[in-house]
């Protein structure tokens, strides 16, 4: 794969061949969200991590969990490893349980993932509180290889590479949302940890062999503690790439 041109998401078209990347110091938190095409709830939510995702000041990821299939539709990007960042999370969060539509924000905090409004509060709320995107990191394209920079800052903290789909449509045929067809996007489809940093200005460059991963989807970087038991906790800094023509 040939990229030759990295271009800020928020510029707006995109281009064949280029690389799209969330501009630095433009980006107000990170939401994941977990939500499965057998839940019933989680449409509005899936439409609004699209809108999410068109404002272009979020990273917006999508986990699609697996403990919805029994009821009769087999979630098509569902995995056990989202459910299990799910569950983890809950530990992270002193919860018991976990659900769906859920939205966690900026890995310190959750809310219904259909609330946009709500959402987008809670993100300014932590930003005023300190526990915005308060360290800088950035990604681009050279050759066939990303380079990821990240700049000084307190504590320590894993660099979290998570692939995504860019988008995908979905034809329900059985369970609670059959007869839809439904528009995904940002479906993450596979997650790890590339490295770690320790408050000072940090370089990777990841090969080739870790693009191919990505494919024409995308990926986003994820600067985030951990819990003493090693669960995702606090995410300090963040960004995010398309690859390839929209669909």
């Amino acid at each position: 794969m040939s990229l030759r041109l990295l271009i800020p998401l928020l510029a707006g078209v995109a281009l064949a061949g280029s690389a799209h990347a969330q501009q630095l110091g433009k980006l107000k938190g990170v939401v994941e969200l977990f939500t499965s095409q057998g839940c019933a709830s989680c449409p509005p939510a899936d439409a609004a991590l699209q809108r999410l995702i068109a404002q272009g000041d979020v990273v917006a990821l999508a986990y699609h969990v697996d403990y919805w299939n029994y009821l009769g539709w087999n979630d098509t990007m569902a995995s056990k490893e989202n459910t299990d960042r799910q569950y983890s999370y809950a530990r992270t969060l002193g919860r018991s349980s976990v659900y769906t539509p859920q939205a966690v924000l900026n890995g310190r905090d959750h809310l219904n993932g259909a609330d946009l409004g709500a959402i987008n509060v809670k993100l300014d709320d932590l930003s005023r509180a300190g526990q915005g995107l308060v360290v800088p990191v950035s990604a681009a394209m050279k050759g066939d290889e990303l380079e990821i920079d990240i700049a000084a800052g307190q504590g320590k903290a894993n660099v979290v590479v998570a692939y995504f789909d860019r988008q995908q449509r979905v034809d329900v045929t059985k369970g609670d949302n059959v007869g839809q067809q439904i528009a995904y996007m940002h479906s993450v489809s596979d997650v790890e940890t590339v490295g770690m940093w320790e408050g000072k200005p940090m370089h990777l460059t990841l090969p080739a062999n870790v693009m191919e991963k990505a494919g024409r989807k995308g990926l986003a970087v994820l600067l985030q503690s951990s819990t003493p038991a090693g669960d995702p906790a606090a995410i300090i800094g963040a960004t995010a790439m398309t690859l390839g023509a929209d669909d």
